[in-house]
């Protein structure tokens, strides 16, 4: 019988070829899924850490907004503006360095201090706020930027090693929604605790305490890799490791910078990156205050609202994700075809929706909403577009590619809040905030036409390192029982023809 790489299953030849020694998947609820859900409420906490301030701030600005008895701050719109985006100027400088140490010495320890010292950190920001105002608001959330850089390249790290290629879409988007589920926790609770008789200081310490807890769950219960998990059985673990072929995480892999910046998929994926992280944090720290001042929402229901997009988006990924795994496993649509539908409707639906956006008047609230719910709740589809395309492109290097186009993606975030405070000078203007509406969609329209053009879904050949395998571009969905098989056919070939 002739070498077949799998793709022929569900075509005209009518059968399924399953290399010998190729493990079944294993079912039931396993210890990847363990994982998994720990990443998913890591990341939920990270994301409550991270916007925990965007409702904060209304309420530390505006004594009408919330609580009475709490300090109220007197900054503009610019001091704001440049509080909001002061996390990112310490997030951007860990990236990269955050791949290479997640590489090296394993995810596990760097997303415990990770999250375990920005957890700290957010129980000490009243204590910061009340004896150094602005100033020492903005070196705190610089340092809690600082400990989180780490956290998108090692969790690409743990995915690299946890998730099949036949599960990446479904685990990676499980692992990564809870990003929305803590943007949403956050931005929904924050209304009702600061204007509760704790006041806004309470929006810090409930975030800054569920962290700490996290890191003590991820302590006992979290792992580098299947081989490092005691539980895991040993189908499992046959499982996982096939998926991916031999992987010696205790061997350092010489990380080939050039091949990588030189890649044209790499740069797609990194602009894409980009511009999506644009339009996603010019909304997820602009939209409280659009819907004070433009909206006239109160801070409860300012709040609510607030957190509706993102409970869509939320709800959302796990209706993109199970369809992205069923289009790619049944054949349906190859791999690089789904990473560029989804990140097409993540990004292009938005953009449509945010100029709609742009022309609705001061007094359409509801359609505002509907806008607005749509331009984030839809975003989610590009979690199986760019999101996890760093690990169909090369899973050794994952976390490195992570922290490369995470770093360059949240200059974006850093930028995008900035120029906020310089377009707008009278946040109740809706005329102004046409304009940031303007500059978003366009952001987004540039950002997936590059994807569109030039990415791609299949392992590059500087994955490996070059003595170890010869340049070959394998087929994401192969185990590495096929590719053996190829190898091995391909060297009989040889021999005869010597």
């Amino acid at each position: 019988m002739p070498f077949c790489c799998g793709c022929c299953r569900g075509s005209s030849a009518g059968y399924e070829y399953r290399p010998i020694g190729s493990p079944q998947q294993p079912s039931g609820f396993g210890a990847r899924h363990v994982q998994t859900l720990l990443l998913f409420f890591g990341l939920t906490v990270a994301y409550a850490l991270r916007v925990n301030l965007s409702v904060a701030i209304v309420a530390m600005v505006d004594r009408h907004a919330a609580n009475k008895d709490y300090e109220e701050f007197d900054w503009n719109e610019e001091t704001k503006s440049i509080i909001l985006s002061s996390f990112f100027w310490g997030y951007v400088v860990t990236q990269i360095p955050a791949g290479q140490l997640a590489q090296r010495f394993g995810p596990k320890i760097l997303l415990l201090f990770s999250i375990g010292i920005c957890s700290m950190l957010a129980v000490l920001t009243p204590f910061c706020a009340h004896v150094g105002d602005a100033k020492a608001v903005i070196g705190l959330r610089i340092v809690q930027g600082l400990s989180q850089g780490f956290i998108f390249p090692s969790t690409h790290t743990m995915l690299s090693r946890w998730a099949p290629a036949s599960e990446r879409g479904r685990l990676g988007t499980l692992s990564y929604a809870g990003a929305q589920f803590g943007t949403v926790i956050m931005l929904a609770v924050s209304g009702f605790l600061a204007s509760s008789s704790m006041g806004w200081p309470s929006i810090f310490y409930f975030s800054g305490a569920v962290g700490i807890l996290w890191s003590v769950a991820w302590f006992f219960y979290g792992s580098n890799s299947p081989a490092e998990y005691r539980g895991i059985a040993p189908e499992e673990r046959e499982f996982i490791e096939n998926s991916f072929g031999p992987q010696d995480h205790s061997r350092r892999i010489v990380t080939p910078w050039m091949a990588i910046l030189t890649s044209a998929p790499m740069i797609a994926l990194t602009i894409a990156h980009m511009c999506h992280n644009w339009g996603f944090w010019t909304l997820l720290t602009e939209m409280p205050t659009y819907m004070k001042e433009v909206l006239e929402k109160d801070i409860k229901k300012n709040a609510l609202l607030s957190a509706l997009p993102y409970l869509v988006m939320w709800i959302l990924s796990f209706v993109f994700s199970p369809l992205s795994d069923f289009l790619i496993n049944r054949q349906y649509l190859s791999r690089v075809v789904s990473r560029k539908l989804f990140n097409t409707i993540g990004l292009w639906i938005p953009m449509v929706a945010l100029l709609g956006l742009a022309f609705v008047p001061k007094g359409g609230s509801d359609l505002a909403i509907v806008l607005l719910t749509l331009a984030v709740g839809i975003n989610s589809a590009t979690y199986l577009g760019f999101q996890v395309n760093h690990i169909d492109l090369a899973p050794n290097h994952a976390g490195t590619m992570m922290g490369i186009t995470n770093c360059a993606a949240n200059i974006m975030s850093i930028i995008a809040p900035l120029i906020v405070g310089q377009v707008i000078s009278d946040a109740t203007d809706p005329v102004q905030w046409r304009r940031v509406f303007y500059i978003a969609a366009g952001v987004y329209f540039f950002g997936n036409l590059t994807f569109i053009i030039f990415g791609k879904a299949d392992i590059q050949p500087w994955n490996e390192p070059e003595s170890a395998v010869p340049h070959t571009t394998y087929n994401a969905n192969e185990t590495q029982s096929t590719r053996n098989a190829n190898n091995t056919t391909t060297g009989n070939n040889e021999n005869h023809s010597d």
